[in-house]
């Protein structure tokens, strides 16, 4: 007896053990705790995809208990009846709501409670029938609308049709009549007093032509990046200072803004020096021996007794690591016979060929 004891307080201890993990596990599975429990019975007029005994049973949203049991009712092949226990306390009532609810990315469905207006118990709660169509999950509601969509569409397929006609009928129409449309439009306005502007007229920079013999050729391979300039000289507009604002200036414009016009400009001049060893914009992925950097500081026409068309800017040559090999200040400016467009771009254009031709000189003698 003596040695037989321990073996006896072993097994007992293992067994406390045992039965204390299954508990514990038993206690964490059922968040309800081990207290006093309800049960209730519901019925299911449908499939209830996924439900299992140990789904959770919810009550406006909070777990309170567990289903039970569930089995397949004899007398109605469509029907589910479930068990479900849940805490004392719940207010479980006559008009309680129940359905079906499929939580997590997974899906898991739940049994979801919802409570009534009946405030106090009358005796015992029936079996609380679920709402039709509880247990459609979101795929299955997809599917039939699906379905209903299907339904509609095929039992409208002719007059879907007879709309699609009539449209490609009418935009036939809107297409060959095309014209009369443009004219009913301009009436409309005529009659409406609207004015349609006028076109701007575009006026060009014309580069320096090439010289009458052929001069030293320029060296290495020269760049022309786009001139930068205050905000003032990166536009189309003729500028006048002071400001012109009669109609002929209004719709008169630039060919491109100044310094994308000085640039092209420069460079055919370039071009028409020399085509063989013509400078190139940095966007033609050439590799570059010198760069010839442009700061616009002026590009209007001075009004005053006399007026004038000037062009002045600053320009750098930099060598193949940037290194500043010159640098030299360029103005020209060229009077103008009479304050309108056509006058001030022949200003313009005689202002610069002799601008391009001192950058010319400059730079082949530089490089």
């Amino acid at each position: 007896m003596e040695t037989r004891a321990p073996f006896v307080i072993v097994g007992a201890f293992v067994l406390a053990a045992i039965l204390a993990v299954f508990g514990f596990v038993y206690w964490l599975h059922n968040s309800t705790g081990l207290g006093a429990r309800s049960t209730y019975h519901l019925q299911f007029d449908g499939s209830v995809p996924g439900l299992l005994v140990g789904a959770a049973v919810l009550f406006n949203g909070i777990r309170v208990g567990e289903v039970t049991e569930l089995k397949l009712a004899t007398d109605n092949p469509r029907r589910v009846n479930a068990t479900i226990a849940v805490t004392a306390d719940t207010p479980v009532r006559a008009d309680t709501k129940v359905g079906l609810d499929f939580q997590g990315l997974t899906g898991v469905p739940v049994v979801a409670l919802e409570g009534g207006k009946q405030v106090a118990a009358s005796g015992p709660v029936p079996t609380l029938i679920a709402e039709p169509g509880a247990g459609q999950s979101m795929t299955q509601a997809a599917r039939d609308a699906l379905r209903r969509v299907d339904s509609i569409l095929s039992e409208n397929a002719e007059p879907l049709q007879d709309m699609i006609a009539n449209f490609r009928t009418f935009s036939d129409g809107l297409a060959r009549n095309t014209g009369k449309l443009d004219s009913i439009v301009s009436g409309l306005e005529r009659m409406t007093g609207a004015s349609t502007p006028p076109p701007k007229t575009v006026y060009n920079l014309q580069a320096a032509a090439a010289p009458a013999s052929p001069g030293k050729p320029l060296s290495g391979q020269l760049v022309i990046p786009e001139p930068s300039t205050v905000v003032m000289f990166d536009t189309q507009r003729i500028l006048v200072s002071p400001p012109n604002n009669s109609p002929d200036f209004a719709n008169s414009q630039w060919a491109d803004t100044i310094p994308r016009l000085l640039q092209a400009r420069l460079i055919q001049s370039f071009e028409n020096y020399d085509i063989a060893h013509a400078p190139l914009r940095n966007a033609d992925g050439a590799e570059a021996d010198q760069q010839l950097l442009i700061d616009i500081r002026d590009f209007q026409v001075a009004d005053g007794a006399q007026p004038v068309a000037r062009i002045a800017f600053s320009a750098r040559l930099l060598n193949k690591q940037g290194k500043l090999i010159a640098a030299r200040v360029f103005s020209a400016s060229k009077p103008v016979e009479k304050i309108e467009p056509a006058a001030v771009v022949a200003a313009f254009d005689a202002a610069f060929a002799d601008i391009a031709r001192e950058v010319i000189a400059w730079t082949v003698q530089t490089l």
